[in-house]
């Protein structure tokens, strides 16, 4: 997350010194470098009480001085080992995502939580999504961008509409954007999420290893 905020992601950040958060309307993380002992602490003299982030990390923390633990998500990371997908296509339409789509996309993503999802987030980049009956039914996008890779980001679909190859077909989408781009791609899930690292692996993606993410929030003291 932080190289992301060095490097593709800069103009939807700010920082001093070694730390660097994204817009809060963007998204909530917050990063700085691994060997970087002092980032919390530079994170609560930079950031106002009550601001929400969230820290991601190969490591297991403890609470830090100053902030509050919300809640953990144990994570896995993988990556796209093709260079392209070379799925069937989907008979499904894909429609390009914009502002005018803001509100359906932060409700569909509050109904089945793939991750912070904020009315700015579109901003990263090539939002598209699946309607039925003038809804928005299932969606994907991009989020970070650190150097030559591209991360997936807010694959999700309604419940009501599970089982139909929405989200392979949105993935097979953005993993054909992606190489276009000259990137690779990469995405993350949570540990106990079966379904989806099925998914993920039938669509040429390995494993990278562990990703924890750490929601926190900045308390009034150290």
């Amino acid at each position: 997350m932080y190289h992301a905020l060095c490097s593709g992601d800069t103009n939807l950040g700010f920082g001093e010194g070694q730390v660097k958060c994204f817009l809060e309307a963007v998204s909530p993380f917050a990063g700085f470098p691994d060997e970087y002992d002092n980032g919390f602490d530079d994170l609560f003299d930079f950031l106002p009480e009550g601001r929400k982030i969230l820290y991601a990390t190969r490591r297991l923390i403890k609470e830090p001085p100053g902030w509050q633990l919300a809640h953990e998500v144990k994570g896995l990371q993988f990556v796209f080992g093709g260079s392209k997908y070379n799925g069937d296509a989907h008979p499904v339409q894909l429609v390009p995502l914009n502002t005018t789509h803001v509100d359906e996309m932060v409700q569909l993503a509050s109904l089945t939580k793939p991750g912070p999802f904020n009315s700015r987030t579109i901003e990263f980049g090539y939002y598209y999504g699946i309607f039925q009956n003038n809804r928005l039914v299932a969606m994907a996008g991009q989020r970070l961008h650190p150097s030559n890779y591209t991360e997936i980001s807010a694959v999700c679909t309604h419940p009501d509409y599970l089982g139909r190859g929405y989200a392979a077909a949105l993935i097979g989408h953005q993993l054909n954007l992606i190489s276009e781009q000259g990137q690779i791609a990469f995405l993350h899930v949570r540990a106990d999420n079966e379904r989806a690292i099925a998914l993920y692996e039938r669509l040429g993606f390995t494993s990278n290893g562990p990703m924890n993410f750490y929601f926190l929030q900045r308390k009034s003291s150290r």
